[in-house]
């Protein structure tokens, strides 16, 4: 977990970050029927929920064109907003987890939260098209295209 552990570093604004309960976490699977990549759950059980604002910056700076991540969402969000996006014509089939500071969001399949896995492909909604494309093959190598930058 490498990764996470230098995301956070990099990128996390400590003074709002509690780690959440694997309790809590275990009743949002059980709600969604999914059961969720453990680097993700090892990120919001150890750190809790990043908020990143100066991801943006750096892309900009850097001209990047990676998607940045501002905040992951609550647990609470993540049951809500991942219906409530499918209603305003997000592709079913999504859970969300963190979102940009645009109303994009990044979110996992839930085909790929079918059954227990360490990592899970990364999928970014764009809200303004409609559009949900691939934009990494795990969760920690996404991670790791932020800590490269």
């Amino acid at each position: 977990m490498n990764s996470i552990d230098l995301f956070v570093k990099n990128w996390g604004s400590k003074n709002s970050m509690v780690p959440i309960n694997n309790h809590d976490i275990e009743e949002l699977e059980s709600k969604l029927n999914v059961l969720l990549p453990d680097s993700y759950k090892y990120l919001i059980s150890t750190y809790g929920l990043v908020h990143t604002p100066n991801v943006l910056t750096k892309t900009c700076d850097l001209g990047s064109d990676i998607s940045e991540v501002q905040d992951f969402l609550s647990l609470e969000d993540v049951f809500s907003l991942s219906q409530l996006y499918e209603m305003g014509g997000m592709p079913k089939g999504h859970v969300l987890f963190a979102s940009d500071c645009k109303g994009n969001m990044f979110c996992f399949k839930l085909a790929d939260c079918a059954s227990k896995q360490i990592d899970s492909p990364v999928w970014f909604f764009d809200y303004g098209l409609c559009t949900v494309k691939k934009v990494s093959d795990s969760f920690t190598d996404w991670l790791d295209e932020f800590n490269e930058l």
